[in-house]
């Protein structure tokens, strides 16, 4: 079992200290906070294109068969522009970045909390264990609050074109106008079905591939590397994660995009997953999903931004 000797300023083990350098105290969760705003914001809002594309196979597989057709179909029919391939860019903007503030900040806190609860050796023997319940724990929070933003979000993308405001305000109205639409936290039990799993899996294998880096490949201690290269492996990292999480969260997936269509209105999900079936549940929009979720993931830079804040 390996320890970590850090310097603790009340003279006992505590985990918000192990790194002298990098004390994990009110300034540092706030920059966490921060470089989760930007990182799923700004990530989410930029495959805007991918996001509607992969909303409409799952909503309607028969006319939107592929990513390249799709993108076609979008296009010739709704343009290209805020109603058409960019819809629902602003609701992820605000969503994400809700949901980021919350997801990578509470992370932080939850890990370091669950570690000082644990004591050294525990936390020393299950680090892997840790991982998760912080991460699980962050997401909890962080899903209630994306989901009135998501819920907007999907039901822009999956409307058929001139059935439902595009533009946020409007469609916000629409949505409390209408009970059946079990807006705003309506979609929050799939929603955590869908990404307290993929967050647990997304935050235990980043930290899992960043150790195997830094153990087989990268041999040296992590800060004797340069900032260029700590952010390659926070990129490579982060894909290889994605790729992981997208599976693990998919069918989730599809049923928050499912919920929006106008048909399955007033129904339960599990209405909707039998009436979908396992394979499709599975399946539909997965290949633009996983290019999705691992480009997303390789590109948040919350690792990033502490490594060129701290």
């Amino acid at each position: 079992m390996t320890t970590v000797v850090g310097h603790f300023p009340e003279g006992k083990w505590d985990a918000r200290y192990l790194n002298p350098s990098v004390p994990h105290n009110s300034n540092y969760y706030m920059k966490c906070q921060m470089g989760g705003i930007l990182s799923c914001g700004l990530t989410h809002m930029a495959v805007t294109p991918l996001d509607v594309v992969k909303c409409n196979m799952q909503v309607n597989p028969a006319k939107y068969t592929g990513l390249m057709s799709g993108l076609k179909t979008v296009m010739k029919e709704e343009g290209l522009g805020a109603a058409g391939l960019l819809k629902g860019w602003l609701p992820s903007l605000i969503g994400y970045s809700m949901q980021g503030f919350c997801k990578f900040g509470f992370y932080e806190y939850f890990k370091d909390l669950y570690m000082n609860l644990a004591g050294e050796d525990i936390s020393a023997a299950y680090t892997g264990m840790i991982w998760l319940a912080g991460s699980a724990s962050a997401e909890f929070i962080a899903d209630v609050a994306l989901c009135p933003m998501e819920m907007v979000k999907v039901k822009i993308q999956t409307s058929p074109q001139n059935t439902f405001p595009t533009r946020l305000g409007a469609a916000i109205t629409a949505m409390r106008a209408d009970p059946s639409s079990k807006f705003p936290l309506g979609s929050v039990v799939p929603l955590w079905s869908r990404q307290i799993p993929y967050t647990m899996a997304k935050f235990y294998f980043f930290e899992m591939v960043v150790n195997a880096f830094y153990t087989y490949v990268l041999t040296e201690p992590k800060h004797t590397y340069s900032k260029n290269t700590q952010l390659g492996v926070t990129f490579a990292s982060g894909y290889i994660a994605g790729i992981i999480c997208a599976i693990v969260s998919h069918p989730a997936d599809t049923l928050v995009s499912l919920a929006g269509k106008e048909s399955n209105k007033g129904k339960g999900f599990g209405q909707i997953a039998s009436e979908m079936g396992t394979y499709n549940l599975f399946t539909k929009g997965l290949g633009v999903r996983i290019l999705m979720i691992g480009t997303l993931t390789g590109l948040q830079w919350y690792d990033r931004f502490k490594t060129s804040t701290t």
